[in-house]
């Protein structure tokens, strides 16, 4: 499993609120020395085998109504929203209602298009390690890391808004720390995020309607989540049927180590279901290094190191494997507020291509400035993998289930 890579993967929740954090004076190991517990791992028990069923146990739900983050749709920028501009002509109008009130569900959007998402959340628990009891796994109550993924739940289970349900479960996920050591504690950590993870899911399953198609969905750590729900809950059941989107969004898979033990294939067309979208954004010139140094160094899902072969990259807007797109193309980039609790999209803001060697998405030397501050070492622009893509992603997911059949 690997772990020391994800340094890159660690900052999202601490930039997002930092805000101004200046990397650049910390030194790798200052930023261990700080994050990383010094303490022994202590097992947790297990959640009550019902734990799930209790409605406090999601950020996301059906039922929930307006105050579902997940729900959330933004208000469109007037020149998005002008007929003079060609993705406002493409669909991206027909904004939110009403525009006043953007936390508010699109109407309709509770009884949606017959599918149901199961989307995890990113690392949203961020504390140094202070003290030698400092945890390993985050508390599943703690204010402060609830706060943080309802935001980005805003941000980025948004676009799946069209679903007829959308489960986001709270989890004891493996704290900041637990991504900048090789210590068998943080592999611990992960593993017991997971298992909240796997019982979660256990009751989603027995939930949602037998006959709807899934989406499994998430960034980040809840990326690396939804993978290892793919490789130990679906493939080879007769789950794996119902399948019909996989979108580890910001999580490098190998093309060559990763993909083939996955089951399904890359998306290669916009058209296409039952397959797995991901992307990992950079600016030019991207320096990817704290995530190919580590990774590369790391078995991959099928046991053999991945070496420097390039990660899956399916171009969100284009929708296509290796794909290439212009900016006019880009349909509505969502660029939030300061404090992430909000913002509007603004079409043809940003184009991306794929680069062939790395499979990074390389958004070109200028992109736009986004709020928040989120932008990691390297060009980094993993915090927006999803906002600077929100609509097209919008748009590629109610494409690719309307072609859904299930599998024979």
């Amino acid at each position: 499993m690997a772990r020391k890579f994800l340094y890159f993967v660690a900052f999202v929740a601490f930039v997002v609120i930092a805000g101004a954090f200046a990397l650049s004076i910390w030194s790798k190991q200052a930023t261990e020395f700080a994050f990383v517990p010094r303490g022994d791992f202590v097992e947790q028990p297990a959640l009550d085998a019902n734990a799930y069923a209790d409605p406090a146990m999601w950020y996301s739900r059906p039922g929930m109504g307006p105050s579902d983050p997940s729900r959330y749709q933004p208000t469109v920028a007037a020149a998005a929203a002008s007929p003079d501009n060609p993705a406002a002509e493409r669909g991206l109008t027909g904004a939110p209602a009403p525009a006043a009130s953007p936390s508010a569900p699109t109407p309709g959007t509770q009884q949606g298009e017959g599918y149901a998402v199961f989307f995890v959340h990113p690392t949203s628990y961020i504390r140094p390690a202070i003290g030698a009891d400092a945890p390993w796994n985050a508390p599943i109550d703690d204010a402060d890391a609830a706060s943080r993924a309802r935001l980005f739940l805003r941000g980025m289970a948004s676009p799946f808004a069209g679903a007829d349900e959308i489960w986001a479960p709270k989890y004891r996920q493996a704290v900041f720390g637990a991504f900048l050591t090789d210590k068998p504690e943080a592999q611990q950590a992960l593993d017991l995020a997971y298992r909240d993870i796997a019982q979660a899911f256990d009751f989603f399953v027995a939930t949602v309607d037998p006959a709807e198609p899934i989406v499994l969905a998430g960034h980040s750590q809840g990326a690396l989540m939804a993978l290892r729900l793919l490789r130990e809950k679906v493939i080879g059941t007769p789950l794996e049927k119902r399948i019909a989107m996989v979108y580890p969004v910001g999580w490098p898979i190998s093309v060559a180590h990763d993909l083939p033990a996955l089951s399904l294939p890359a998306c290669a067309t916009p058209g296409q279901s039952r397959c797995i979208a991901t992307w990992s954004t950079f600016a030019e010139p991207a320096d990817p290094s704290l995530v190919f140094e580590r990774f590369t160094a790391t078995p991959g899902f099928d046991g053999q190191p991945r070496g420097d072969g390039p990660i899956v990259c399916v171009n969100p807007i284009s929708g296509t494997l290796n794909g290439e797109a212009p900016a006019a193309d880009n349909l509505g980039m969502l660029n939030p507020t300061s404090d992430f609790s909000s913002g509007e999209l603004v079409a043809g803001a940003v184009g991306a291509r794929c680069d062939l060697a790395t499979g990074l998405l390389l958004i070109g030397a200028n992109p736009p400035e986004m709020a928040g501050g989120g932008v990691l070492p390297g060009n980094n622009y993993h915090v927006y993998d999803i906002p600077l893509f929100w609509a097209n992603l919008k748009a590629d997911i109610a494409r690719r289930m309307a072609a859904w059949k299930p599998a024979p």
